[in-house]
């Protein structure tokens, strides 16, 4: 986390070392995915994202009291992050269950709609106008999206309807997490503490909906308790996925 973020940080411009970082963690990111999918086999994706906020926010208080980044100050966030907490929360529950319910190719195209919803939200709510360069752009990215998945997007292959429209609501949800980070002081706290309000959240809304969902563990085996560290150590505490 520490290395992904101080680096980023210290460029204002996308040099080769910034390009390079950032393919990296989308790679990182897709290989999430892959790695929640495999973590079904053992465990209920409900219980999953409580787990995996839990293990990782741990990941990141550890790392907090090693570099001595003080987190609890009052600085007027703590109503922003609850309502940032509850959204991403919602989208990280959304995605999970979206996932087991559709192939991680047509969840992560509708999960990755979530520029598009930015495009709207901040043209309304935060300022930032939806110019030509900007809607061409991000049409091209999506092409390119739909056209590297498009030989396994076909809905013959244990996808739903439901699962698509969950997977499409994580990505409405991820962007409106982000819409309330750059409207509030959010967006001027720490990535640390930030990423702690919205892994405290994921784990409450988790906490909240896991009484209705499965069995929490349904096979205690190898494969997928690795998947899961692999997302909670690796993922959230190294790589931070914050909005």
């Amino acid at each position: 986390m520490g290395i992904a973020t101080e680096t980023l940080d210290r460029h204002d411009r996308v040099d080769m070392a910034a390009a390079a970082i950032m393919v990296g963690l989308t790679f990182s990111w897709g290989l999430n995915y892959v790695a929640a999918k495999i973590s079904y086999a053992g465990y209920d994706p409900v219980f999953l994202s409580i787990a995996r906020s839990i293990i990782g926010g741990l990941c990141v208080l550890a790392w907090c009291c090693w570099r001595g980044i003080v987190l609890f100050t009052r600085d007027g966030t703590l109503v922003a992050g609850i309502l940032a907490g509850a959204l991403f929360g919602l989208e990280f529950l959304f995605l999970y269950v979206g996932l087991e319910q559709t192939t991680v190719a047509r969840n992560t195209l509708l999960v990755n709609t979530m520029p598009f919803w930015v495009l709207v939200g901040g043209h309304f709510l935060l300022g930032e106008r939806i110019t030509l360069r900007r809607l061409v752009g991000l049409l091209l990215a999506f092409a390119g999206l739909v056209a590297v998945f498009s030989d396994q997007l076909s809905a013959d292959n244990g996808a739903t309807l439901t699962g698509d429209l969950l997977s499409l609501g994580a990505g409405i949800l991820w962007a409106l997490t982000y819409i309330v980070i750059k409207r509030t002081k959010l967006a001027e706290t720490s990535a640390e503490k930030l990423l702690l309000y919205q892994l405290a959240g994921a784990a409450m809304v988790g906490a909240l909906v896991l009484p209705f969902a499965g069995q929490p563990v349904r096979d205690f085996a190898a494969l997928p308790t690795l998947a899961l560290l692999f997302q909670a150590v690796y993922i959230v505490a190294f790589t931070a996925p914050s909005s």
